[in-house]
């Protein structure tokens, strides 16, 4: 019987090191991402993100570990055609049009002079700022600046795509639209990773979480099987009750009123048994449940747990 081969993922950093002077900057990071997933890359301030972020890109050489675009291993100096690179950093020229942008970084990046014109004309329409294509950019609003950083340097086509906090400063529209620009991207087949500081929108957009701390990848997965194997399943209850708790009455196993008398919080292990057992002990006490609120584990409790501090900017 043959055996078909395994298709290299589109990118994977295995045991990358790199230390500047005393500092350990990466100390063994590893990790993959597969064709069209979005990959969300957290952790503190001087984590290891950016280092890895530029490892990847070429612009920074190891000490040891690798870097393999599918199934390519790279040196610093070798080309990367499949790689597309978003600083935090705007890089565009103010003074330029939209258009005259996406012509000056599509020449950088080689495309060719007769691809270029339907590339351009891809970005302006992908970022949908096709009807600002004549316009200085120092006339653009931040989101719409931040559009077009993300599009011009997506003109080569590349499979993977870099984003170091690509929706740093801009409001709530036009980051909705970056994202569904990413979205729209991953439908086609490319890989998608970011950094980010907002813990909310790695929770409702990444697909798989990497979390790094003193350079090391100390948890990955999605953001369930991050919070069962961080926290457990534990979820916690708020009920409110139609009167206050009577002062002669036990509260149920575990479960703590609150100052007002009329809520009760607890941490049940687990929903079917615990929560009817809750309430019936509330029954029996003489009161009735006028509400019931359920709330699961965050991001931001997981990153909490695994490294004790918050991120900041």
């Amino acid at each position: 019987m043959v055996t078909a081969a395994v298709q290299a993922p589109p990118l994977r950093l295995e045991g990358a090191r790199k230390h500047y002077g005393k500092i350990v900057a990466l100390d063994g990071v590893s990790f993959e991402v597969r064709p069209g997933e979005l990959v969300g890359l957290l952790g503190p301030n001087g984590a290891g993100k950016t280092t890895a972020i530029k490892a990847i890109a070429g612009r920074v050489a190891l000490d040891s570990g690798s870097v393999h675009v599918f199934g390519r291993t790279l040196t610093p100096r070798d080309p990367r055609p499949e790689v597309g690179v978003v600083p935090q950093e705007l890089a565009v020229y103010p003074k330029l049009t939209a258009r005259e942008n996406l012509e000056v970084f599509g020449e950088l990046y080689g495309v060719a002079p007769q691809a270029l014109k339907a590339r351009a004309d891809w970005a302006l329409e992908w970022s949908d700022l096709k009807d600002r294509t004549k316009e200085p950019v120092l006339r653009f609003s931040g989101g719409m600046k931040r559009r077009l950083n993300i599009a011009c340097s997506l003109l080569h086509s590349p499979s993977i795509v870099l984003l170091d906090e690509p929706t740093v400063g801009v409001d709530p529209q036009s980051r909705e639209r970056i994202y569904e620009m990413l979205r729209a991207l991953q439908k086609s087949g490319v890989s998608v990773v970011l950094t980010t500081h907002h813990l909310e929108e790695a929770e409702q957009r990444c697909e798989r979480i990497l979390i790094i701390d003193h350079g090391l990848i100390v948890a990955s997965g999605t953001l369930d099987e991050l919070v069962r194997s961080t926290l457990g399943s534990r979820r916690a209850v708020h009920v409110m009750l139609d009167a206050a708790w009577p002062a002669t009455e036990a509260m149920p196993g575990g479960a703590r009123v609150g100052e007002d008398g009329r809520s009760i919080q607890a941490d049940l292990p687990d929903l079917g048994g615990s929560l009817a057992r809750l309430i019936d002990g509330i029954g029996r006490a003489g009161r009735t449940v006028t509400d019931v609120r359920l709330t699961g584990s965050t991001l931001h409790d997981v990153f909490i747990a695994l490294t004790g501090r918050e991120l900041r900017e």
